[in-house]
């Protein structure tokens, strides 16, 4: 027999972003390209410290400057972001070509280098969400709002259901969000770097400490695409749900 799909909207995307620069600030986007790479043009740069020896983990990233995602990146051409020369205001507002040794000296004086990659320098995939009812609800707990760009996801689904951390449920299974078909591959495994805040720079272990307490460490969900296609903002997130065979 046949396998049949039946189709349940479980929500909508609200705010979308990409990252062009690995840990830099974000880009917020109305529509986007999701190709088996992830969004379009999203870490697509990246530095790595020279003095990271064999670490596992060689970026420069905000746990090393509280402020790096106070620098702003952009395509000279978004129409084609994996193509296009890219820009970084600093902190300061001067305005430097991605490849200018200045703005490796700035941001990491020890010494960095750069690396372009079209298929992104991802830490493990190249999707990530996050619900809204989620970002409340451990707000709620931390007693503070937390910013959605603190925990730097592609695509904020505000749910139909109020109950949160439901993302964990969806993973194994595939979402329908516009043009595109991803699968949800695993919760996402959270790091120093959502205890800084996106705007102020100022640290609240709080919040890691709880996700560690009381999710496993993880918040939000990873997943990879199985059907590339247009994405935009106020489009539905419908989960297909395999019926048998």
């Amino acid at each position: 027999m046949t396998k049949t799909i039946s189709n349940k909207t479980i929500g909508r995307i609200v705010r979308m972003w990409r990252y062009p620069v690995k840990s830099m600030g974000a880009e917020q986007l109305d529509n986007v390209d999701v190709s088996w790479n992830g969004l379009a043009g999203d870490r697509r740069w990246a530095f790595v410290r020279d003095d990271a020896g064999l670490s596992d983990f060689p970026w420069m990233t905000i746990r090393q400057r509280n402020d790096m995602s106070h620098y702003l990146p952009s395509f000279d051409d978004p129409s084609r972001p994996n193509k296009s020369p890219t820009s970084v205001r600093t902190p300061s507002g001067e305005t430097l070509d991605i490849t200018d040794e200045k703005l490796g000296v700035e941001l990491y004086p020890e010494g960095v280098h750069l690396i372009r990659q079209a298929r992104g320098n991802f830490d493990s995939f190249p999707l990530s969400l996050i619900t809204t009812q989620t970002l409340g609800s451990l707000g709620k707990t931390v007693g503070t709002e937390l910013d959605a760009l603190r925990f730097r996801p592609n695509f904020v689904i505000e749910a139909n259901d109020n109950a949160p951390f439901q993302e964990d449920a969806w993973v194994g299974s595939i979402l329908r969000i516009g043009n595109l078909r991803m699968r949800v591959d695993q919760r996402d495994s959270r790091c120093l770097v959502v205890t800084i805040d996106p705007e102020t720079t100022e640290r609240n272990n709080e919040i890691l400490r709880t996700i560690a307490k009381q999710r496993q460490g993880c918040l939000g969900v990873y997943g990879t695409t199985v059907e590339p296609g247009l994405v935009a903002v106020g489009d539905e997130v419908i989960l297909e749900n395999d019926d048998g065979s």
